[in-house]
């Protein structure tokens, strides 16, 4: 359907269609949006947006008012929302929309009232037991809600989890079993283990999984990857000697993947935004000496960059038509 509106347009700016004809066109195509259709529209949106304000409401009430408030009365008014969303996610189902955005917001909730508990009584706990302790309580919520935005939120915690483990216990067991860049091989490994099950998922056609779930995954493994393939080249020592050969591996990877098994120019689009990150860090690694300011040096860089970049946004153009609509 995209397809068929931008050749409509395409049609009007050159001429074999015109101008005043176009809305006709597309309206005959079936590309115009009907009143239910800005019904449907606002609807979900006000329902998700509602969802998400109210919840972010909570928490920042607590913290403008922490103060203020009895602990009794802050674990009384949590709770109490805490319990009037379960009830309407159960009410609704959660096979409704509405039932999906009331399970969205108590499992938002759960996080802000393990917050007032560490809080209120101090519990010694790092920030990172706190995602942890969140991403183990909702997940039977998320595994029942069969919902692509919970599963999304339950992944994004167990990232900021092993984030802040290493920030918080950097000489701890994983610390020394993987050295300082642990870190980034746990975060890589996560998401792409992520990124594999979600495209599992796509191929046995599970309905409530949707392909920007998986692109958005692929973006986080790909930020991790690119740092991770940075630091081969210009400090390999950081990330040990098989840095290399692992990057290499996830661009393969994405290639095989998503040019030659199904296309999707966004993930390629980021691995060859990937690949001229890091061919412009090698290039820096062995051009710039000490800091030195080398003109030519620079000059050849920022060549090699705008060459590769406009090569990749040219072979991402020719691939557009071959893309599912």
């Amino acid at each position: 359907m995209s397809h068929l509106r931008d050749e409509i347009l395409e049609w009007s700016a050159s001429g074999r269609l015109k101008p005043e004809a176009a809305p006709r066109a597309l309206e005959i195509a079936g590309l115009t949006p009907q009143l239910s259709d800005w019904r449907n529209f606002l609807h979900t949106m006000l329902l998700w947006t509602g969802v998400i304000l109210v919840a972010s409401g909570v928490i920042f009430f607590f913290a403008y008012n922490w103060q203020s408030l009895h602990r009794f009365g802050k674990f009384a008014l949590a709770e109490t929302l805490f319990a009037a969303a379960v009830i309407a996610a159960w009410q609704s189902g959660i096979e409704r929309p509405a039932g999906k955005a009331a399970l969205l917001g108590a499992a938002l909730l759960t996080g802000a009232l393990l917050a007032l508990l560490g809080q209120t009584y101090q519990t010694g706990a790092d920030a990172f037991e706190l995602f942890a302790a969140w991403a183990v309580l909702i997940l039977p919520w998320v595994v029942a809600a069969r919902f692509a935005p919970l599963w999304l939120m339950w992944i994004g915690l167990l990232n900021l989890s092993v984030f802040l483990y290493f920030q918080a216990r950097a000489w701890g067991l994983l610390g020394l079993l993987f050295g300082t860049s642990g870190m980034l091989w746990c975060l890589f490994g996560l998401n792409v283990v992520a990124v594999a099950a979600w495209e599992l998922g796509l191929v046995r056609r599970i309905p409530w999984l949707n392909r920007w779930g998986a692109r958005i995954l692929a973006a986080l493994a790909g930020v991790f990857a690119t740092t991770i393939g940075t630091l081969a080249v210009v400090q390999s020592r950081e990330v040990g000697p098989w840095a290399i050969l692992a990057y290499l591996a996830w661009i393969l990877a994405m290639y095989a993947n998503y040019r030659l098994r199904h296309i999707d120019v966004f993930m390629l689009a980021g691995m060859v935004l990937s690949a001229v990150v890091v061919i412009a860090a090698f290039l820096s690694k062995h051009l710039l000496f000490d800091g030195r300011d080398d003109a030519g040096g620079f000059l050849l860089i920022g060549l090699v960059i705008i060459g590769l970049s406009g090569a990749g946004a040219w072979w991402i153009r020719q691939l557009l038509p071959e893309q599912p609509q």
